[in-house]
């Protein structure tokens, strides 16, 4: 409805061009509000106050003149001119009744739209390190992630989404190092587990694969391999340079070939749990892009080059530094270490350069909250590598981690010291539909609370059990027309549309009728939960409907308008619960 009324107000601003009471460019959209005020109509338009000065005309004056050049349609009951010149719209019943011809005609297509006109748009989402399992923090970001980016597909982008592996760098050296410390204990050596090392029960699960498929192969001294090594924090020392100190040992006693064979056990063994994990929960992706073959390529250091040709780039202290202060940042970052190793910025770099140069009109990045300061250094090595432009391709949602409680108690997640929940526990705990649902119901940088008891409650306080309860009420009057040996003709159902005058059935109607709106608004704004809301309305309007009158009447033209009225809520929940990655039961 609303593209209809802009295509009436747009028709109505080029009859004004030519006739010279309007000059200049005409404004590329004309913005259509729903009435709040239902006195005033249907919806309200403020394009006569936006043009009244370029067309030195009082806004309420230049309203009466749109208005008169407006193409007729039989869409409109009425248009009326109010306040400093908005113009309201109100509908023809009949526009309402031609919605719900338009879900049954479309279907599962019903609320897609074309408004992305096939741009590309890559979306990278969770790209967890492959260090521990998702935990419930990451699970907000794939279900966000996800979400968004099959919003965006349903409004006609064409979207690539994305899973960037940081299979390379020093936090894999600390997984790779601790597989093996804990192998050498399960082989009988004596050793204090490093501070800094990953300590939950999955890596003593790796370490134990590697014992039982290997043996002693891997077994050395504990004694060789600590002989030397600085002290750890626990010992008065730095946790940071006796981690590092083992992984450097690691290497050199085990070799090359030995080393990278226990270490890829850890990352393959990790990232296929992860892998499995987002499929379970409806998580797909179009590409797993790894960072180790981001290196090997010689993309960073072509990265690295095209800063220096460009003059962002110095050498101090043996060191080379990205000139960040002079786009903003607090402090220059460092690319490449003194010891000649690439950090994980210099791999950023290149994997966002690579992005752009992979052809993508957009590129949204979701990232946890604590990543804030990580935006305008790579939004600057963009900016530096080619123009600002390139940086302006560059979207980042921000996702404030879930708090889960349990208990009335805040469970605290780290992944280095393996006491945290994992996604996978949530999901056995609350089930799929719950996850994703809850976790898209408040906008990505709020904070969440995820209430455990609330998600797993069957109740009209669970905001997901209430719309797929009024998705399976609609199914269960199917059935019971179909036990009661009554008929349903969706033909005459269309066609009695006009004897739906109930105010129930006028509020189900306008409901429907706002759906492509919600999706459309929900995928360019990236805020999935508008569409939640929605559907948490939509769900009210029917219960309320279904509460208040019969729907399996005698008189079988209005038996037929109600069941495709309520046929077509089925639909749009249907639909709207399916983007937002949950199932529509038939029966609860």
């Amino acid at each position: 409805m609303k593209n209809h009324l802009q295509e009436l107000v747009k028709a109505a601003l080029h009859d004004l061009t030519s006739t010279g009471v309007l000059e200049g460019a005409l404004p590329e959209s004309i913005t259509i509000e729903r009435a709040r005020d239902k006195t005033h109509g249907d919806f309200a338009c403020n394009i006569a106050m936006v043009l009244a000065k370029a067309a030195r005309s009082k806004p309420r004056d230049l309203a009466e003149k749109i208005v008169a050049h407006l193409p007729p349609s039989d869409h409109l009951a009425k248009v009326a001119i109010a306040g400093p010149g908005f113009i309201n719209f109100t509908m023809a019943e009949h526009a309402y009744h031609a919605v719900i011809g338009e879900i049954v005609e479309a279907g599962e297509a019903y609320g897609r739209s074309t408004v992305g006109n096939g741009k590309r748009v890559q979306v990278e989402f969770v790209s967890a390190n492959p260090t521990g399992p998702l935990h419930v923090g990451h699970g907000r970001g794939a279900a966000y992630g996800a979400t968004v980016a099959d919003l965006l597909a349903a409004a006609g982008f064409e979207v690539h989404r994305e899973y960037y592996v940081n299979d390379a760098g020093r936090q894999m050296d600390i997984l790779g190092t601790s597989v093996w410390l804990r192998y050498l204990e399960l082989a009988g050596e004596a050793l204090t587990f490093p501070a800094n090392g990953y300590k939950g029960d999955y890596v003593w699960d790796i370490a134990a694969t590697l014992h039982r498929e290997h043996g002693d192969a891997y077994r050395l001294p504990a004694a060789d391999l600590f002989a030397g090594i600085p002290a750890d924090e626990p010992a008065g020392g730095d946790k940071e340079a006796h981690i590092d100190a083992l992984i450097d040992r690691a290497k050199q006693l085990l070799g090359a070939a030995d080393y990278r064979k226990v270490f890829d056990l850890g990352l393959d063994t990790i990232l296929a749990d992860i892998r499995e994990d987002l499929e379970e929960f409806g998580v797909a992706y179009e590409q797993w892009y790894s960072e180790r073959e981001l290196v090997e390529s010689g993309k960073v250091d072509e990265a690295i080059e095209v800063l220096k040709k460009s003059g962002h780039v110095y050498e101090e202290k043996g060191a080379l530094w990205f000139r960040s202060t002079e786009f903003g940042d607090e402090k220059d970052r460092v690319v490449v270490r003194d010891n000649g190793v690439k950090t994980y910025f210099a791999s950023d770099i290149a994997y966002h350069w690579h992005k752009l140069d992979r052809g993508f009109d957009r590129v949204i990045d979701v990232w946890g909250a604590d990543h804030h300061g990580y935006v305008p250094r790579v939004k600057a090595a963009l900016t530096a590598m080619g123009d600002q432009s390139d940086a302006d391709k560059l979207d980042v949602l921000l996702v404030q981690f879930a708090i889960l409680y349990r208990g009335g108690e805040r469970v605290q997640m780290s992944t280095r010291s393996g006491s945290f929940v994992t996604l996978r526990e949530l999901r056995e705990e609350v089930g799929n539909d719950a996850a994703r649902f809850f976790y898209v119901m408040r906008k990505c940088e709020q904070h969440m609370d995820f209430d455990l008891d609330l998600a797993k409650s069957q109740s009209n306080d669970n905001p997901m059990f209430y719309i797929q309860y009024a998705h399976a009420r609609v199914c269960s009057v199917m059935r019971q027309m179909a036990e009661k040996g009554l008929t349903y003709d969706q033909g005459a159902g269309l066609k009695n549309l006009p004897l739906l005058g109930e105010p129930h059935e006028q509020d189900l109607l306008r409901s429907l009728s706002r759906y492509p709106e919600v999706v459309e608004a929900a995928a360019l704004n990236h805020e999935p939960h508008q569409l939640a809301h929605y559907l948490r309305e939509l769900a009210n309007d029917f219960h309320t409907y279904y509460n208040a009158h019969q729907f399996l009447v005698d008189e079988a033209g209005l038996r037929d308008a109600r069941l495709t009225l309520i046929q077509a809520a089925r639909q749009v929940l249907g639909n709207g619960l399916a983007l937002l990655g949950v199932s529509a039961p038939e029966s609860m």
